[in-house]
């Protein structure tokens, strides 16, 4: 699966809320290293990766576009 992109909380953000001791691993590393394309949009900001039928989203702000990624992929909208 070393072909896909995604997103995901990013680094700065887990930092940024006392979760680097929860996480054990680097977001973006861990990532890099099982899918092959890690993205990030700035802190706390909606951004959204679509890549096929894999819809995923950096943090909370993201639900709406994610939401509306999947709803587009569904032909519903």
């Amino acid at each position: 699966m070393q072909d896909k992109a995604m997103t995901g909380f990013a680094n700065s953000e887990e930092a940024a809320v006392g979760l680097t001791e929860v996480v054990h691993f680097p977001r973006r590393g861990h990532a890099e290293k099982e899918w092959g394309k890690y993205s990030k949009g700035p802190d706390w900001q909606s951004h959204v990766v679509v890549t096929g039928n894999l819809i995923t989203g950096q943090n909370p702000a993201s639900s709406e576009a994610a939401a509306k990624a999947l709803l587009a992929r569904l032909g519903a909208a």
